[in-house]
């Protein structure tokens, strides 16, 4: 089987303290840097002021090769400026580590041009948080096996800035519904039931802002889905050293195919909207929909995730935290022999109930 490889420069950067020159990482919790060997801590002003956080005066040897392998697998390799150790990233990664002393890289290529950012949502929460979550995974879930969420089942742990596609969008359009209103009386022993078909024409429109779209295919949709909303609130303009001591990816689905599922959630929000705006009807059945949406704007922004896998009985299972505001989902086992068994239990209570109330109606007459 062949090789190929192509050589390329590209710089590799990182931030450093500038009170001692050691590498320094984003603290969440203290919304500053903290340089873990004189433990001075910087605002981005104060790194900004000191070149460390927006341009490469201190990076300006960080070159790096990039080589194309077999089945036209990228990878990037490149020397480690705090130790001289090798470190190989693949084509989307955008932020990584050094195994060895544990320095950040950051791949400025790959956050350049079209792959720039226009938002970030810095991490607020630390790791710590994740493993606490998942240790509270199985509260209020009695079927979750009793060692699943021993945290030493944890295979891997990491921040993740994930690329997101947000949109706004405005839909207009029409909605027309058959719906259906039902009045019940009684007179006597007589009871009737009057049911009135109504037809009910919906027209407007309205704008939703910053729709989010996962911009990586290597996060499941369904779980970055999940993980939503974020607080825009807290969203602020770029700058790469927000990602110290973070993984970062950059976007491998272009914003003209990301926007096809902003798209159909706008157009199924306003809808329902639409459907929704007339209450006191039942059975809406909608007979016509010429909604149309319109990209008002686009942005691409970096989002704070959590990934945690977890090994379970060789299975492996993948848990996501919001790095923002602390929400945490994921796939969780069933352990099948505690079902049957509170399943046997809810059956043997509801029979001896049944039991028990038949014996007291028979000895009360």
């Amino acid at each position: 089987m062949s090789e190929r490889k192509k050589q390329r420069k590209e710089k590799a950067l990182d931030n450093k303290c500038p009170s001692c020159g050691a590498p320094i990482k984003f603290n969440p919790t203290a919304g500053k840097w903290k340089c873990e060997y004189c433990e001075s801590e910087f605002t981005l002003e104060e790194m900004q002021k000191h070149n460390n956080a927006s341009n490469v005066k201190n990076n300006e040897n960080g070159e790096a090769s990039k080589i194309e392998e077999i089945d036209d697998t990228v990878y990037v390799s490149y020397k480690c400026q705090n130790c001289g150790a090798e470190i190989v990233a693949d084509e989307q990664t955008a932020a990584t580590f050094c195994v060895y002393c544990g320095n950040t890289a950051i791949l400025k290529n790959k956050l350049s041009g079209e792959f720039k950012p226009n938002l970030i949502i810095p991490f607020k929460t630390e790791k710590e948080h994740a493993i606490k979550a998942f240790e509270n995974v199985s509260k209020g879930r009695p079927f979750v096996p009793k060692d699943f969420n021993n945290k030493n089942n944890i295979e891997k742990i990491k921040g993740v800035y994930i690329p997101f596609w947000l949109y706004d969008v405005g839909v207009a359009g029409d909605v027309d519904c058959d719906a259906k209103r039902v009045t019940s009386w009684s007179r006597g022993d007589t009871h009737y039931t009057k049911t009135d078909i109504y037809k009910i024409f919906r027209s407007g429109s309205m704008k939703f802002a910053k729709i989010p779209v996962d911009g990586s295919t290597r996060f499941d949709n369904d779980i970055m889905n999940s993980i939503e909303p974020f607080n825009y609130e807290e969203m602020i303009q770029y700058n790469h050293a927000y990602l110290s001591g973070f993984f970062a990816e950059k976007y491998d689905v272009d914003s003209e195919g990301a926007f096809k599922d902003a798209q159909d959630r706008a157009l199924e929000s306003g809808k329902d909207i639409m459907v929704n705006s007339s209450p006191g009807y039942s059975g809406k059945l909608v007979t016509n929909n010429t909604l149309v949406p319109t990209l008002e704007n686009k942005y691409y922004a970096l989002l704070p995730v959590w990934m945690v896998n977890v090994k379970y009985k060789d299975k492996m299972y993948i848990f996501a935290m919001n790095g923002q505001t602390g929400e945490f989902i994921g796939d969780i086992p069933l352990d099948k022999k505690k079902a049957i068994l509170w399943g046997i239990l809810i059956f043997v209570g509801i029979m001896l109930a049944i039991i028990l109330i038949s014996l007291i109606m028979f000895y009360a007459r």
